[in-house]
């Protein structure tokens, strides 16, 4: 059984909908079919584009922030 993706686009000023994704293998491939960008881990407040949360077998849920610029250091 795949991982269900809920992806959401936090981008905009009003609450955008959840996006399920049954086909990807990752939290960033799933954003990346949902809004089309490259996204990264790591990254300032400001470039935060989508939040991310998925339900493994047996475990809790996991969420994760999604950024589009990385922090270059």
């Amino acid at each position: 059984m795949a991982i269900k993706f809920e992806v959401i686009d936090v981008r905009g000023t009003g609450i955008q909908p959840t996006v399920e994704i049954d086909r990807a293998s990752s939290p960033e491939g799933a954003a990346r079919q949902v809004l089309g960008i490259d996204v990264f881990r790591s990254g300032h407040n400001r470039d935060l584009v989508a939040r991310v949360s998925w339900h493994p077998l047996g475990g809790g849920a996991n969420v994760i922030l999604l950024y589009g610029k990385p922090i270059v250091r």
